[in-house]
């Protein structure tokens, strides 16, 4: 099939936001010091574990690979220790203070963690109890970890190159997001290039930390354009089947919280297995729609497997949620819950609004790295493109063909089950000692947990823009918004995250 002028165009303007995703996603990970306090240790170790083959059991304490680094360069910065350092005047780091041999530095540095890692090791704080998480991420960046050791990477250096393995994350999610939107809507740009551009300048904090969250709006947003496919299909073939089943198995292999989506996207499933009995057409294609499930089921039910083998239950979690204090209440207290106010309602509307485009969790000299006036802007923009969107298609103001529709109801019910999960589980556990989620901001409202929907959102939201601009007669007005939105993006996000540029302990300072 030949490629139109304009497509071709098209495909160009993304490549280039492929690489403003990159560089973005490069310049802010290199700024922010390794290990910060939302589990990157645990995560990190996980990754060097992997890469040795050591498929955890249990709740060991870190491992004395991983802490070499751990121990040498963690920046206090994270911690907002400022009893121990008064004034938020942190040391200099002994690694760009020092003017012998980085290498000779290095192996001091490392001997002395190793001592220190057989105190450490056996303080509770020193468990990783992030070892259940599901495999697909730490395996890939450990090819990443032995591919950076083979270039002759060491040390600090080593480790951001671990990080930036979301650089390439970042960009193939922004292809990804174009090839999403083109999928429904190729005849608006201002889906086609609106849903890329946000993802490549989107400021989500999570893009810039090696942590398995990367990955879940990745592997979604691939299942995405081929449960479209699929839809629209009227006779799916085995290469398409298959595809959407390993698809939907790397969205559960990369992160636990992607199962809502998962089931939304089964419901979709059957949605169109039912559409097709009715037209006699399901028998002939039965064994062609097993190879969906066998390639769907076959990899979870293997690490499930392995789960119940190695800590005991199917999901991993029950060892972990002893360790951070989270004890499932009684049914009969479930509607005590703040969130069956209003006033709890919104605390949790908004937190998940907010969160989702800049996180709300990294703590940086005792302060949390988010601006009022910036997370009041993001809700707005997020819930009223989103209810815009709600009206439109109640009221379907705005002409769209019936597979759009279709694909916009299927985006609303991944928001969904998203939303609905993190409130169940909000509601369904007492918290215990842990800090965030607490006794006292009893909420798990994180938008990074369920980052695989970024994309089905993306659509909605500039479903309801287009809504809302549907009265502007200049055609420039709706990429102007959109361009307005992106600056908007990138000069809070530069507001918020500058003192973190000034880190003596982040890439750019290395010797």
């Amino acid at each position: 099939m030949s490629t139109t002028p304009g497509a071709s165009r098209q495909h160009k303007f993304v490549l280039l936001l492929c690489l403003a995703g990159a560089i973005h996603a490069f310049v802010f990970s290199a700024a922010f010091p390794v290990f910060n306090q939302v589990d990157e240790g645990c995560h990190f170790d996980l990754v060097v574990r992997y890469s040795h083959g050591d498929l955890p059991r249990g709740l060991p304490p870190m491992s004395r690979d991983a802490s070499l680094y751990l121990l040498t360069y963690a920046s206090p910065e994270f911690k907002g220790l400022e009893t121990n350092f008064p004034g938020g005047r942190f040391p200099t780091p002994s690694w760009v203070a020092t003017s012998t041999n980085q290498t000779a530095w290095r192996e001091a540095a490392f001997a002395r963690a190793s001592i220190d890692w057989e105190r450490v090791s056996k303080l509770p704080f020193w468990t990783n109890y992030q070892t259940s998480q599901p495999p697909l991420y730490y395996a890939l960046a450990a090819l990443w970890w032995h591919a950076g050791q083979m270039l002759g990477f060491a040390g600090l250096s080593l480790v951001y190159w671990l990080r930036f393995l979301n650089v390439f994350f970042v960009a193939v999610l922004v292809w990804i997001g174009y090839r999403a939107a083109r999928e429904v809507f190729s005849d608006k740009k201002l889906f086609t290039l609106g849903v890329p551009a946000l993802i490549a300048f989107a400021p989500v904090q999570a893009f810039y930390s090696i942590q398995n969250d990367i990955l879940s709006p990745v592997c979604f947003g691939i299942a995405f354009i081929l449960l479209m496919r699929f839809w629209r299909a009227e006779t799916p073939g085995v290469p398409l089947c298959a595809g959407l089943g390993l698809a939907l198995a790397s969205a559960y292999l990369a992160k636990l919280t992607n199962v809502p989506l998962i089931v939304a996207a089964g419901i979709f499933i059957v949605l169109k297995l039912f559409q097709l009995a009715r037209q006699g057409a399901l028998r002939p294609l039965l064994p062609v729609l097993l190879s969906l499930v066998i390639c769907a089921a076959a990899p979870v039910i293997a690490w499930v497997a392995w789960m119940k083998t190695a800590f005991g239950d199917f999901t991993g979690s029950a060892a972990k949620l002893r360790f951070i204090t989270w004890t499932p209440k009684p049914f009969s207290q479930w509607w005590h819950h703040p969130i069956f106010t209003p006033h709890g309602l919104w605390i949790f509307v908004s937190q998940l609004a907010y969160s989702t485009w800049q996180g709300s969790e990294i703590q940086w000299h005792a302060n949390v790295l988010d601006q009022p006036a910036v997370d009041t802007v993001y809700v707005m923009l997020t819930l009223g493109c989103l209810a815009f969107a709600l009206i439109n298609l109640a009221t379907r103001r705005t002409p769209v063909t019936g597979f759009q529709r279709q694909a916009l109801w299927f985006s609303l019910g991944c928001l969904a089950a998203g939303t609905a999960f993190l409130a169940w589980l909000s509601i369904r556990y007492d918290f215990g000692i842990c800090l965030d989620p607490s006794a006292e901001h009893p909420y798990l409202a994180e938008g990074r947990l369920i980052l695989g929907a970024m994309i089905p959102c993306l659509l909605l939201y500039f479903y309801g823009l287009d809504y809302l601009l549907r009265d502007a007669r200049k055609p420039w007005i709706k990429p102007l918004v959109v361009v307005m939105i992106i600056l908007f993006m990138l000069v809070s996000e530069i507001v918020t995250d500058w003192t973190v540029f000034a880190s003596q302990y982040n890439w750019y300072h290395l010797p």
